[in-house]
């Protein structure tokens, strides 16, 4: 029962990536589908034939290949991906080359070399709201549920030591590093103010070391040191997403030279409730989630589901108030 529960919330996570995929490609599409019924709101019919000069005959068989061009290419992506999955775990000599998250950066480098050397359409560009919403929390979900707690909660204040200190240690380090470059008259970058650089720094702070725990678990580390590296690049995301925003709102409020210590107070303020609020949504969520599933002892099939929307409801809850819904 354990296994077909974790085999149902993988599959709605994966149900919902296809679909916000599928939905961006629709909503990027939908403006340049011709409308079937323009004819009956008065406009002027695309498919009228005797203006675009088609043949008027009844054809048995047709093609419309440019109607179903967007999503018929993304599922075959997304197939590819999947039968390089199968690949990587038939072919037991390839994970001695290369770890599976690089595999994947492979094929997806070789398939952008094919669109980009013919000159082909270029696929939907991802917007922040497709990744945000539909993208990001049932990765971040998969990781926190299948995250070994005992380990974790153990070696929790060096995580989140090592997450929090980093991770602002990162940004402001890279942030402080590039101003001072771009002060350099040699590159002619003086431009580039100092929140510009933070903001910069803050943006490629986090480090996601997918490849590294590939690695550590194909060679069978210590669990401490594992869960080390895997708590940290599970917090390190809601801390360098809030600290983002926080210099987000800094650059919409005043320019750097006008901020004020007021400002930086409400900054750090901000930063702590933003991420306590997270964590506390995800708390009244799961105690919800928990006292719900106390219900389902008949119809157990309905556990992974409700584990799922009350999770993705409290990303979305938090998001809502502009508290980090990846720690939710």
């Amino acid at each position: 029962m354990g296994n077909q529960r974790l085999m149902y919330v993988r599959f709605f996570s994966c149900l919902l990536l296809f679909l916000s995929v599928l939905e961006g490609c629709f909503a990027t599409t939908y403006v340049n589908l011709p409308h079937r019924n323009a004819s009956l709101s008065g406009e002027s019919d695309p498919f009228d034939v005797s203006d675009s000069g088609r043949d008027e005959r009844l054809h048995i068989f047709t093609v419309d290949y440019e109607y179903v061009q967007i999503p018929y290419e993304v599922t075959l992506w997304i197939l590819l991906a999947s039968l390089a999955k199968i690949g990587f775990h038939l072919y037991h000599r390839l994970p001695h080359f290369m770890p599976e998250s690089c595999l994947h950066i492979a094929m997806g480098v070789l398939v952008g070399a094919i669109i980009f050397g013919t000159d082909h359409k270029s696929p939907p560009v991802m917007t922040t709201s497709i990744y945000f919403l539909y993208l990001l929390p049932p990765i971040i979900l998969e990781q926190g549920y299948f995250m070994p707690t005992r380990p974790f909660f153990e070696n929790f204040g060096s995580i989140l030591w090592w997450s929090a200190m980093g991770s602002l240690i990162n940004a402001f380090g890279i942030g402080f590093s590039l101003y001072g470059i771009c002060q350099i008259t040699t590159f002619n970058l003086q431009d580039v103010n100092l929140l510009d650089s933070l903001l910069f720094g803050s943006m490629i702070s986090a480090v996601d070391p997918t490849a590294v725990l590939a690695v550590f678990e194909e060679m069978s580390v210590n669990e401490p040191l594992y869960m080390m590296i895997f708590g940290e690049s599970l917090l390190n995301d809601g801390i360098t997403v809030v600290l983002y925003n926080i210099l987000i709102d800094f650059t919409k409020m005043h320019k750097y030279e006008e901020i004020e210590p007021v400002d930086i107070l409400a900054g750090f303020a901000r930063f702590f409730v933003v991420s306590l609020g997270g964590l506390l949504f995800g708390m009244v969520f799961g105690l919800v989630a928990a006292f719900m599933t106390r219900f389902t002892q008949n119809f157990s099939a309905i556990e992974p589901l409700l584990v799922f929307m009350f999770s993705y409801l409290s990303y979305l809850a938090a998001e809502t108030l502009y508290i980090s819904g990846i720690l939710a």
